[in-house]
């Protein structure tokens, strides 16, 4: 059995530089007292000898450990949070930085815990990161380090929150169905309990409004499901024969609302245009036809949480409330081929 390698150290890296152990540890955590020929050499040294240094050690010198402590409370069930967590994921490793990330499930004890564990590795910030959009309690007075909060907005106004634009992605959408000679647009959504849900419904009515046309009928809330959307469909257009678009407020609703015009003889979108939400790629590009949606570009949130938290980190604190855009993507669903019938 071969002998363990020796773990290489800092004082190896300095004396294969020919400098002291305290220029080594400057240049290696870019102190601008080094000069730069000896900052490079010492660069050097430690990529020869494939140093790595000891994070926790490296911390008490430079006042900083590259960590970034990641607090959630539903990661399990977040379908919406693991994109985020995805950007962000990537954006703190273009930086050579780590991420500790922990789960509170909810749980108010579980999420102090985890607070103090993470101060206690001397993480240098916080990302928050919710998995609806919604409005949610400052931890900030808990934490001593800077934090951003992502697809969540902190009840703070002091704090910095990045949050999906619910309103302009269904802005986009309704335009879009005007854009195509659409008159009679519905809307079918979910859980009014929802932050979301209830903004784009607004968003749309302004739409609309500037458009002078008039909602077919009233938003129809309910689930976050196809079940509800086949429901809902057979319920709008009972009241509603000539509806010729209809805006829903995610691709599952979007998918139960293909299903039923489908087995009501209506075509989409010849007869009735779709607007779906998300972009979950399972079921808008499978979906009888594809689904036109908007994108929230949860990826893209994750990232500019991140810029923002390097930002705090280098004392360029900022406060209030980013609103990431989204992008409409057009598929089948609105592709009309030819002249909208009318029935």
């Amino acid at each position: 059995m071969g002998r363990k390698r020796a773990q290489v150290t800092l004082t190896d890296v300095a004396k294969r530089a020919g400098v002291s152990v305290a220029t080594a540890s400057k240049a290696l955590n870019e102190r601008d007292e080094v000069a730069p020929a000896t900052r490079d050499r010492v660069r050097q040294a430690a990529e020869e000898l494939a140093f790595q240094p000891n994070v926790l050690a490296r911390g008490l010198i430079s006042g900083n450990t590259r960590t970034v402590g990641l607090l959630t409370d539903e990661l399990s069930a977040a379908r919406f949070a693991i994109p985020v967590l995805l950007g962000a994921e990537n954006a703190l490793g273009d930086e050579q930085m780590s991420v500790l990330l922990c789960d509170a499930r909810g749980d108010a004890i579980r999420r102090r815990h985890y607070i103090r564990t993470l101060l206690a590795r001397q993480v240098d910030g916080f990302i928050i990161l919710g998995d609806s959009n919604e409005i949610r309690p400052s931890l900030s007075r808990e934490i001593p380090v800077p934090v951003v909060y992502a697809y969540c907005e902190s009840d703070d106004p002091s704090d910095l929150s990045v949050v999906a634009d619910d309103a302009g992605g269904a802005r986009l959408a309704a335009e879009h169905l005007v854009s195509l000679g659409r008159k009679r647009i519905a809307h079918i959504t979910g859980d009014p309990g929802y932050r979301a849900a209830r903004d784009r419904a607004v968003a749309l009515r302004e739409v609309l409004d500037n458009a002078g046309l008039p909602l077919a009928g009233e938003p129809l809330f309910g689930q976050w499901s196809q079940r509800w959307g086949r429901h809902a469909t057979s319920r709008l257009l009972a009241s509603n024969p000539d509806v010729d678009a209809i805006f829903c407020g995610s691709d599952q609703i979007a998918s139960g609302v293909t299903e039923a015009l489908r087995d009501m003889g209506r075509s989409v979108p010849d007869d009735v245009a779709i607007v779906g939400y998300d972009n979950w790629e399972v079921l808008a590009a499978e979906c009888r036809p594809p689904l036109t949606t908007v994108d929230l570009n949860l990826e893209q949130l994750g990232t500019t949480a991140v810029r923002h938290l390097f930002a705090a980190l280098d004392g360029d604190r900022h406060s209030g409330v980013i609103r990431q855009p989204g992008r409409l993507v057009i598929r089948e669903s609105t592709a009309v081929a030819g002249p909208i019938r009318r029935r």
